[in-house]
């Protein structure tokens, strides 16, 4: 019976994907295999040393110690793309909201106590000074294009926009699925220089921190356009005030509120509303419930932030899974200790990233616990997990 713990309300349509008669799931698991979570801080946490993978219902993974669970050789999980289409709406939502002054129009309206003819003069009178803008031919230049900023990018060129991105890491799924139409950045100081409007879709990392910032801003058209429905780390809020205040940037639209960004006239800002939807967080929930099963059965790793991708599929055969530094002849003395205790290998995966490998062994026999502690006991093995044969 494995354990799940969860550490936030997660869907049910997700949870229902570990099925009852092997799983036990819920807030007050003590010994867990697995921890599910939202957006609970683990920087606060012990986390229990039974955990053999974490997996977070969305994409970002800021309030998780990455690191910590790397040295540990604890998978963590995400759910890249589960919530695309939702902050893709929202972000688009936000363009439109600042280049029709949507919001300081509705207030207007609504601090109007009027009726009749006088209510009818005044919309007439005060419509005058939200005076917006279209998007067709404006540019706008889209800051990562993983799974959302790719979505972003395709609907901005389907408004009219022209569209122009920037990112160096991007996948080769992601370029499969980006519009032929979107122009690529040489540099993100290009992408600034050329935009009317930018939109950002990185993740919180150090290199990340700060990222739209005085000089990078400064690129930009006069009267310009910035949306954030990112993480709120990735603008230098300071520097976005100050370009407001200048009036190089006509207005901010994030989903980060601070004191200083809520008091601001020409920032919108919401409470993080970037994947609150009820589809996305079921399609969060079943993605990130899928592969946490699949590890925690199969030993097999999809849509992790720290191991690589690994699947192999299942033989009528024994399984184990290794973790471990990304260090030479690892495999040599794997295959060699498994060949001491007479079994023959099935079928071997070892993938790597970084300083971090990964492997799966299907073998033609049971491996026993003496041959577990060999194993383990091999310099820079971090985990070993003994699945056995394949559930049926």
């Amino acid at each position: 019976m494995y354990q799940v713990l969860t550490l936030n309300n997660i869907a049910a349509v997700g949870l229902a994907r570990l099925p009852k008669e092997r799983y036990q799931v819920g807030s007050d698991i003590t010994d867990p295999d697995a921890i599910i979570l939202r957006s609970h801080n683990l920087h606060d946490m012990e986390i229990p040393a039974s955990v053999a993978a974490i997996g977070r219902a969305g994409a970002g993974t800021n309030n998780i110690p990455i690191d910590a669970m790397s040295a540990r050789g604890i998978p963590v999980f995400n759910t890249p793309g589960a919530n695309a289409n939702a902050v893709k709406e929202l972000a688009i939502a936000g363009l439109l909201i600042a280049a029709r002054n949507i919001c300081d129009a509705r207030e207007y309206v609504k601090g109007l106590a009027l009726k009749g003819d006088e209510l009818n003069k005044a919309v007439e009178a005060g419509k005058k000074q939200f005076v917006g803008f279209e998007l067709p031919g404006k540019t706008i230049g889209i800051i990562g294009l993983g799974a959302i900023g790719v979505e972003v990018a395709n609907a901005a060129l389907a408004l009219g926009m022209k569209v122009i991105g920037f990112d160096p890491k991007i996948t080769v799924r992601s370029a499969w699925q980006l519009s032929a139409g979107v122009e690529h950045a040489e540099s993100i100081e290009q992408l600034f220089q050329k935009a009317d409007a930018v939109s950002v879709h990185v993740p919180l990392v150090d290199d990340t921190r700060g990222l739209v910032n005085a000089n990078r801003l400064a690129l930009m058209h006069d009267g310009a356009v910035l949306v954030n429905f990112s993480r709120g780390g990735i603008v230098d809020n300071a520097a976005a005030l100050a370009a407001l205040d200048s009036g190089k940037l006509q207005s901010y639209v994030c989903d980060f509120p601070t004191p200083e960004l809520i008091a601001h006239p020409k920032v919108v800002t919401l409470p993080h509303l970037g994947a609150s939807t009820a589809e996305a967080e079921e399609n969060c929930a079943v993605m990130v419930a899928e592969n946490v099963k699949d590890f925690l059965e199969n030993g097999n790793i999809r849509f992790s932030v720290n191991f690589p991708e690994s699947r192999l599929p299942r033989l009528d055969a024994w399984r184990i899974t290794i973790a471990n530094a990304n260090v030479p002849n690892m495999v040599g003395q794997i295959s060699t200790c498994l060949a001491e205790a007479n079994l023959n290998i099935e079928d071997l995966l070892n993938k790597s990233i970084g300083h971090l490998a990964y492997t799966i062994v299907d073998v033609n026999g049971p491996v026993t616990d003496e041959t577990c502690a060999r194993l383990r006991a091999i310099d820079g093995v971090l985990t070993l997990r003994n699945l056995g044969k394949p559930v049926t």
